[in-house]
C-alpha cells in the first residue's frame, strides 16, 4: 500500500498499526475500567450521560478521567504538531514515543495494582490511556492520511458503502484495512484481558507503539517527499 501512495509512504502501514493498538486499548478501558471508552470521545461523552443520570454499571469518575485526559492529550498533541509538524516522520517518532511511555505507567500501575472497575487504579489507568490517545488523535489529524484517523471508524465505514462504486480500489481497501486493523486488535484484546489479564493487553500495546516510534526512527533517515508532504 505504501509503494502505490508516495505521498504519504510508510505512513499507512504505520497507522494502520495504530489501529491495532488503538483496538487493544479499548478492549482494555471496556472490559477491565468499567465501561469508559478512552480513545472514542463520543461513545465517552455518551457513557458520562448514563452516569451522571445513574445508569448501573456506568462510572462517572472513570469517564470524566478519561474525558480530562484526553483533551490534555490532544493540547499535548497541538504542541507536538507546532513543535515538530513540518517532519511528518518526527512528528510521528517524538508522539509515539511519548504514547509508549504512557502505556508503560498504565502497565506499571496495572501489575502492581489490581485493577478493577470504579478503584483507584482504574481510574488513574483510564486517564493515562486516555492522555496516549488524545495525543495520537491529534497527530493523526495532522497526518491526514486518508481513512485512517486511528481511533474512530465512523467516517470510514460511511465512505465504504456510500463511494463502495465510485472510490478506487485502493482507497476502499485502505477503509477495508482500518475496520479490520480496530476489529482484530479489540478481538485480540479482548482475549487477553478476559483470560490473561489487563498487563498483559497493556504490554501488547506498547509493543505495537514501540514498533511505530522505531519504524518512524529508521524510516525518517534518509528524506523523502512523504515526510513533508502537505505540512
Amino acid at each position: 500500500m505504501t509503494d502505490q501512495d508516495p505521498a504519504h509512504g510508510p505512513l499507512p502501514a504505520l497507522l494502520l498499526l495504530l489501529t491495532v493498538e488503538t483496538g487493544v486499548v479499548d478492549a482494555v478501558s471496556i472490559l477491565a475500567l468499567g465501561r469508559v471508552f478512552v480513545a472514542n470521545m463520543t461513545g465517552n461523552v455518551v457513557f458520562l450521560g448514563f452516569a451522571v443520570v445513574g445508569a448501573a454499571g456506568f462510572s462517572f469518575v472513570a469517564s470524566a478521567a478519561a474525558l480530562v485526559g484526553f483533551l490534555a492529550g490532544a493540547y499535548a498533541g497541538g504542541r507536538f504538531v507546532g513543535w515538530f509538524g513540518r517532519h511528518r516522520g518526527r512528528l510521528l517518532r517524538n508522539t509515539t514515543a511519548v504514547e509508549l511511555l504512557l502505556v508503560a505507567v498504565a502497565l506499571v500501575v496495572a501489575a502492581v495494582v489490581h485493577v478493577v472497575p470504579g478503584s483507584a487504579a482504574a481510574v488513574a489507568v483510564a486517564a493515562l490511556l486516555a492522555l496516549a490517545m488524545g495525543m495520537q488523535n491529534t497527530m493523526a489529524r495532522k497526518l491526514a492520511v486518508p481513512d485512517l484517523t486511528t481511533t474512530v471508524l465512523t467516517m470510514t465505514l460511511t465512505g465504504i458503502a456510500a463511494e463502495i462504486r465510485t472510490s478506487p480500489r485502493g482507497t476502499i481497501a485502505r477503509r477495508v484495512l482500518a475496520v479490520v486493523a480496530m476489529f482484530a486488535g479489540a478481538a485480540v484484546g479482548a482475549v487477553l484481558v478476559l483470560q490473561t489479564g489487563v498487563a498483559p493487553a497493556l504490554v501488547l500495546a506498547a509493543l505495537l507503539l514501540a514498533v511505530v516510534a522505531l519504524g518512524a526512527t529508521l524510516l525518517s533517515r534518509r528524506p523523502a517527499a512523504w515526510q513533508t508532504h502537505g505540512v
